[in-house]
């Protein structure tokens, strides 16, 4: 049978309660107490039960990670990025709990007794009111993904116009002028920014924006393959299509494919998140990387150093995105452009 803190405190002649504080470090127990604690603990081969020790120090050991929602709109790949960065971070006795806001329909359910910090990916404004309620209950928030105004929290995320308009240009100076948008899913702050990149791109070199090249889109792999479909019957067809993320560069690969359009000979196809299959597609498809495991595991350490420090320090972090030029741009024609 396993030891417990009872015959610690019988061996020690102390109360259970001393016993308790000395094993968490309390500043009540003076340091040769503690020692003397500590040793007879180490004697006896002492494993914290975690449970009991969460009632003493009013912790849960749980670490929330809420997406605005699970069920539309986030690929597997940005799902499993974003769980991976994390799980690198998180190690006993923390356990990781993944939900969506919109599996609560009401957010007063949320306490500290439930969760010791929050990270949020965050894809939408509408998660205003989960900020705002995770700020009154005073629970450690790191916010992921979403510009935040006010900056009144950890703010970490990539600068998606920044990566959008670095493609778009790439593109153009290719010598493509007839480039189309398949948007990300509609109201999420991703998609608006990259449809402004590559509106800035367009205009940088004085191309119209044209309405009819920007078409709607989800982040799935089906959106993707609607939107190429509404492009190619289009009589004055793009030369060039950038998808606002590779899922549904997936789909446009398809559906060029199966009217005979080969890539990026006909027609050339960009993506932006840089995922794990993208570099796999044929032809390889050409992205902006954006590190969603890098973000969610800076987010992760920055949440258990305000856990550790019982204080939080508000911050904005970006973190860059990158070109990655494969092979389904080319330059119009066939020719390799500037």
């Amino acid at each position: 049978m396993s030891a417990t803190i009872k015959d610690i405190a019988r061996l020690a002649n102390v109360s259970h309660t001393t016993v308790s504080r000395a094993l968490n470090d309390s500043p009540l127990i003076n340091k040769e107490t503690k020692e003397r604690i500590k040793e007879i603990a180490r004697r006896l081969n002492y494993s914290p039960n975690v449970s009991a020790k969460s009632l003493v120090l009013d912790r849960s050991y749980n670490i929330g990670l809420f997406f605005s929602t699970l069920r539309a709109g986030t690929s597997s790949t940005f799902f499993y990025e974003t769980v991976k960065g994390i799980n690198r971070v998180i190690s006993h006795p923390y356990n990781l709990v993944v939900k969506g806001i919109d599996d609560y329909a009401d957010l007063k359910l949320i306490t500290r007794k439930s969760f010791d910090g929050v990270i949020l990916m965050s894809q939408s404004a509408d998660d205003r009111e989960f900020i705002e309620t995770m700020l009154e209950k005073e629970i450690p928030l790191i916010v992921l993904n979403r510009r935040v105004e006010p900056a009144n929290v950890v703010n970490i995320l990539a600068d998606d116009e920044l990566g959008a308009f670095n493609i778009v240009d790439y593109i153009v100076r290719l010598g493509h002028r007839n480039i189309a948008l398949i948007e990300g899913k509609r109201g999420f702050q991703s998609s608006l920014r990259r449809k402004a990149g590559y509106e800035r791109a367009l205009k940088l070199h004085g191309i119209a924006v044209r309405e009819e090249y920007c078409v709607p889109g989800s982040y799935d792999v089906e959106s993707g393959y609607r939107g190429m479909k509404r492009l190619l019957k289009l009589a004055d067809r793009p030369t060039a299509v950038f998808c606002s993320n590779d899922d549904m560069a997936v789909g446009a690969l398809k559906a060029c494919s199966e009217v005979g359009l080969k890539v990026p000979e006909h027609i050339s196809i960009a993506g932006f998140d840089d995922n794990h299959f993208s570099a796999y597609l044929t032809p390889a498809l050409t992205t902006v990387k954006r590190p969603i495991e890098q973000i969610s595991r800076f987010g992760a350490e920055r949440l258990f150093d305000a856990i550790g420090q019982g204080r939080m320090q508000p911050e904005t972090i970006y973190v860059e995105t990158e070109l990655v030029i494969r092979e389904s741009v080319q330059a119009p024609g066939g020719g390799r452009g500037e």
